[in-house]
């Protein structure tokens, strides 16, 4: 493992042959013909990752409508990313001949979730879901903790801004219902 300490790699490769460097700590994405490296997770971001996949995984994985992944490379349109939350749809999940999960996911997830960092860039991580959007993904989550609002990207590339107590879009057929202020009561630790 490689452990990365730029944001943005001058380096310019191929898709190809980045796909075959190491994995990196925190982990690189390539967007638009550079490496780009992503922040390193602090305490409400990992929470809120692990939280949101635990929750929706509880209510899809036993009826197997679909699975919450944490930090997947997916792999799709001309990018490498790593949402900080793929959900993928039951039947997309990619199995290998054996039945195993696959290490790769050469696909669009279904469900694109990212938590804003501090250090990160709106403007960036809102460019991976809109370009998750135009291949395919059904729904994307921009959670800003620091504004406690949650953009929302719908398949036909519409942005809406959630905050307070608005019921939070997921995929048909989830029945999970989430307000905008569940997802930030997490962060209180005392509760």
């Amino acid at each position: 493992m490689v452990i990365a300490t730029q944001s943005r790699l001058s380096l310019e490769v191929s898709l190809e042959d980045f796909l075959k460097l190491p994995e990196t700590k925190p982990a690189s994405e390539y967007i638009n013909g550079k490496i780009e490296v992503k922040p390193m997770p602090q305490g409400e971001h990992s929470l809120l990752q692990c939280k949101l996949c635990e929750v929706i995984n509880q209510i899809t994985e036993p009826q197997k409508i679909a699975y919450a992944f944490p930090e997947l490379r997916c792999t799709f349109g001309g990018r490498s990313i790593v949402p900080d939350g793929a959900v993928f749809r039951w039947e997309r999940v990619i199995i290998t001949e054996k039945g195993r999960i696959a290490n790769r996911f050469n696909l669009y997830p279904d469900w694109s979730i990212e938590i804003l960092s501090p250090e990160q860039s709106l403007t960036k991580v809102l460019d991976n879901l809109l370009h998750c959007s135009q291949q395919g993904t059904e729904l994307g989550w921009l959670i800003n903790p620091e504004e406690d609002t949650i953009l929302i990207v719908t398949e036909n590339q519409r942005v809406k801004l959630l905050k307070e107590d608005a019921i939070l879009p997921v995929l048909k057929g989830i029945d999970l219902t989430l307000k905008v202020t569940d997802i930030f009561n997490w962060l209180n630790w005392q509760n």
